[in-house]
C-alpha cells in the first residue's frame, strides 16, 4: 500500500516537473509594452474598437495591426499618449458622435397599432414590421439607449432617442443595436443631418410622416458645394463636402434636414 502511494506520488511529481520545464521552454515572451498600453486604455471593454476588449486592443496596437487612434472612448488625448509611449506619430483625429437619422416621433408619424410587449426594437420590428406608420423609422423601443454604456442616449418625450454629444464616445454600440440602421457616427463639427431614412416615394412618405424626406431635390439643387445626393428617394449629405452653410435646411419643405 505504501509502495503504491510512493509510486503515484513520484509519478505525479515527475509529470508536474516535466510540465514546468515544457512551459518554460515553449513559453512565448509577451511584449511588456502591451501591459503599458492596456493601462492607458479606459478599461470600458465596450468593443467599439472592433476588438473584444481593451487588452486585445492593446496587443493589436503594439503589434501594429491597428493604429493608436483605434479607441473611440479615449479620443485624441489617449491616442497621443499611446503614440508617445510607442514612439509613433499620431495623425489628427476628429471627434465623432452618434446621430439619429429619424425625426418621426409620436406626433409626426402615427402608430398603426398599440404595442404591448417588451421594450426592445428588434421585438417590435418583428411584429408586423413595427408599430409605426413608416416601416423605415424609429420604433422607439430604446434598444440603443440600453446598449449605451456611457449614458449618452435617452428617449425623448416624442419617442425618438436624443444624443448627448458631450457624453458620446462614438463606440458604435448604439449603431449595432438599431435594427433599422438609423444611427450613424458623424464628425461632431458636421452640424446638418437628413433625419429621414425612408426609401418610399415622396407621396407615400408624406402619408405616414409629416417630417419625412420627399426626395424633392431642392436641397441638392441649392447646395453650393454639391454635398447632397438623392438616392433611393432620400437625400444624403456627404460630410466630407459639407461646409455647414445651412442652405439645405432653409429650402427643405418638410424640415427633414435639421441643424444639430
Amino acid at each position: 500500500m505504501i509502495e503504491a502511494i510512493i509510486v503515484v506520488g513520484a509519478s505525479g511529481f515527475a509529470a508536474g516537473f516535466g510540465l514546468l520545464l515544457a512551459s518554460k521552454k515553449f513559453s512565448v515572451e509577451k511584449d511588456p509594452r502591451i501591459e503599458d498600453v492596456n493601462e492607458l486604455l479606459p478599461g470600458a471593454n465596450c468593443g467599439g474598437c472592433g476588438y473584444p476588449g481593451c487588452s486585445a486592443l492593446a496587443e493589436a496596437i503594439v503589434s501594429g495591426d491597428t493604429p493608436p487612434t483605434a479607441c473611440p472612448v479615449g479620443g485624441a488625448e489617449l491616442a497621443e499618449k499611446i503614440g508617445e509611449l510607442l514612439g509613433l506619430e499620431v495623425g489628427t483625429t476628429v471627434k465623432k458622435v452618434a446621430k439619429i437619422k429619424c425625426k418621426g416621433g409620436h406626433n409626426e408619424c402615427p402608430s398603426k397599432y398599440d404595442y404591448y410587449g417588451p421594450l426592445d426594437c428588434h421585438a417590435i420590428v418583428l411584429l408586423g414590421g413595427g408599430n409605426k406608420g413608416c416601416i423605415y423609422g424609429c420604433v422607439g423601443g430604446g434598444s440603443c439607449v440600453k446598449a449605451c454604456n456611457f449614458d449618452a442616449l435617452k428617449m425623448g418625450e416624442n419617442g425618438i432617442p436624443v444624443v448627448d454629444e458631450d457624453k458620446c464616445t462614438a463606440c458604435g454600440l448604439c449603431v449595432k443595436a438599431c435594427p433599422r440602421n438609423l444611427i450613424e457616427l458623424i464628425d461632431v463639427e458636421k452640424r446638418y443631418l437628413v433625419t429621414c431614412s425612408s426609401k418610399d416615394k415622396g407621396v407615400e412618405t408624406k402619408k405616414v410622416c409629416s417630417v419625412g424626406c420627399i426626395a424633392c431635390r431642392l436641397c441638392a439643387k441649392n447646395c453650393p458645394v454639391d454635398a447632397i445626393m438623392v438616392e433611393n428617394n432620400v437625400a444624403f449629405i456627404q460630410p466630407e463636402k459639407c461646409t455647414n452653410c445651412g442652405k439645405c435646411e432653409e429650402v427643405c419643405p418638410t424640415k427633414a434636414i435639421v441643424r444639430l
